[in-house]
């Protein structure tokens, strides 16, 4: 018969009571090494030269105080199954990503809904630099990609915009052709977050970002759709814009880019003409955007009367 290939490398080992320190070394190196238990005294990490020379490293230091071990080549033929010890890795990383995703709401509690002072992000950014170091340290060592690692890394993510200063004067990029979203956000953008904006229309696959630029409706930008949310209501809550003449827009533009009716608003029909209309009659993406601009203008005046009563 054919020998199974081993997927493993395992340390088992016996520790003298003495010297009491001893233990605790030893316990805190097989930690720092991410090895899990697979019962007391044996302990496991996916085979490789780099687990085979640190579990080699462990078993000196053991030796040397007196114990002894072995390090073995192994597969799991019965009681555990390779995945059930791949699983004992995801929960170890999980337990991790879950104590730096609790330290995160709480240092996302600390934000405030405004803008941020840059007293306060002075305090604040070091802490979240902090949070990011550790949960890449745990990345490292997460060998089978742990379900915690998302939502931690996306909980940072959003922490990082948050505390971001408000742009001014920034060059925000999107893709040529504006339509509705791009237009109503181009729009957004340029009364309400951003005064002194330059807008530049580019072509996804030539474009090469640039550190100072801010993308938006474009993948992997820093403000664009996200889940069943469209760039333009997206911009509302990253930039706590809360005005109440910018929802009923916020839903209309809503329901034109998704091609859906959430909010059913009767307007929908008439504005997606004129919007259909402006790309229409005008190719270049700087003239629509101030037609749309003109337009949005106007609407917005009318939902702020509306608004007041």
């Amino acid at each position: 018969m054919r020998a199974p290939v081993s997927s493993w490398l395992v340390l088992v080992h016996q520790i003298p009571p003495r010297p009491a320190y001893l233990r605790s070394k030893i316990a805190r190196r097989l930690e720092q090494l991410a090895a899990v238990a697979i019962k007391n005294s044996v302990y496991a990490l996916p085979a490789g030269e780099q687990a085979r020379e640190d579990l080699s490293w462990v078993l000196r230091e053991i030796v040397a105080g007196g114990g002894n071990g072995s390090v073995l080549e192994a597969s799991f033929v019965e009681g555990l199954s390779d995945e059930d010890v791949r699983e004992l890795f995801r929960s170890a990383r999980d337990a991790e990503y879950d104590v730096v995703r609790e330290q995160a709401r709480q240092l996302a509690r600390q934000v405030p809904r405004r803008s941020v002072s840059e007293k306060r992000r002075a305090i604040l950014e070091p802490q979240l630099a902090r949070l990011g170091k550790r949960v890449a340290e745990i990345a490292a060592l997460d060998f089978f990609g742990a379900r915690g690692r998302e939502p931690v890394e996306g909980l940072l993510r959003d922490l990082v915009r948050r505390l971001a200063p408000a742009p001014k004067g920034a060059t925000w990029v999107t893709r040529t052709g504006i339509h509705v979203d791009r237009m109503a956000s181009g729009w957004l953008i340029k009364r309400f977050i951003d005064p002194g904006a330059k807008f530049k229309f580019v072509l996804p696959k030539s474009y090469r970002h640039e550190k100072h630029e801010l993308r938006f409706d474009m993948f992997d930008g820093e403000f664009t759709h996200e889940g069943d949310r469209c760039t333009f209501e997206l911009l509302l809550e990253r930039f706590k814009l809360t005005d109440r003449a910018l929802a009923p827009i916020a839903e209309v533009v809503h329901d034109i880019d998704l091609k859906d009716a959430t909010y059913g608003r009767p307007e929908k029909a008439g504005i997606e003409q004129l919007i259909t209309a402006i790309a229409t009659a005008h190719p270049e993406d700087e003239v629509r955007l101030s037609r749309a601009s003109s337009a949005f203008d106007d609407l917005y005046e009318l939902y702020r009367r509306r608004a007041r009563g």
